[in-house]
């Protein structure tokens, strides 16, 4: 199952919300970066938007001016975003690469690329819809995961993550495709939202004290932890 598992239902069947719990999180850290690296867009893109609250926080705290379009291939998640849609948040049933004008100040691509069959052609494709683009890649492969080996097989299945990336295989993709780093940044769900067990509440405590110790190695080793990336 590829991309029928969003154009059928079955995603939404398995994550009914869509993950808009998460988006608040997801925009700040966006915005972080932003910020960060002073830049103003004025317009603004998600790729893969889902429920489109991401982009919903993301107008709460930008520039009046600013503009803002989601692109989604799953009639389900379409739906979802029209409770969030108005003059400056706008919404597209459609693949942004078979839009030939498309281009934006910004193009986000969060916690997506994981999902593709065959990210390198998106990654090259989506190159030139954008001056600058942000990515958001779940870094699930750590020791931790490949011993387990459970937490792997769950988020293929649940989530459909059919890729696996470490901080160095995620940046090495796209400098290898001819992307600019400019920056990234680790984010953490795992030790920043709420706990989604009390197993999980406990492994948050090491967690947190190794990361402040070693951060490359902590998400080597224990997991729990995405990638920011801002690249032009």
């Amino acid at each position: 199952m590829t991309e029928e598992r969003y154009t059928q239902g079955n995603y939404l069947e398995d994550n009914p919300s869509w993950h808009v719990e998460d988006s608040p999180w997801k925009a700040q850290q966006i915005l972080k970066i932003i910020q960060k690296n002073h830049l103003t867009p004025k317009t603004v893109c998600e790729v893969g938007c889902g429920a489109g609250e991401i982009l919903f926080q993301l107008q709460k705290s930008m520039e009046k001016e600013s503009l803002f379009w989601g692109y989604e291939v799953s009639p389900q998640a379409y739906a979802l975003c029209q409770e969030r849609a108005n003059e400056r948040l706008h919404f597209k049933l459609a693949d942004i690469l078979e839009e030939k004008d498309a281009f934006f100040d910004i193009v986000l691509a969060i916690d997506l690329i994981e999902h593709l069959e065959n990210y390198f052609q998106f990654l090259r494709e989506i190159k030139s819809k954008g001056e600058f683009k942000i990515f958001h890649i779940p870094l699930n492969l750590s020791v931790q995961a490949v011993l387990r080996a459970k937490p792997l097989v769950i988020s293929w299945r649940r989530l459909g993550h059919i890729h696996n990336f470490t901080k160095e295989t995620a940046l090495q993709a796209l400098e290898d495709l001819g992307y600019e780093i400019i920056d990234s940044l680790y984010t953490s769900s795992y030790t920043e939202l709420p706990p989604k067990s009390k197993n999980a509440a406990i492994a948050r405590i090491p967690r947190k004290i190794a990361f402040s110790i070693h951060k490359d190695l902590t998400a080597r080793i224990l997991g729990g932890y995405s990638l920011l990336i801002l690249s032009r």
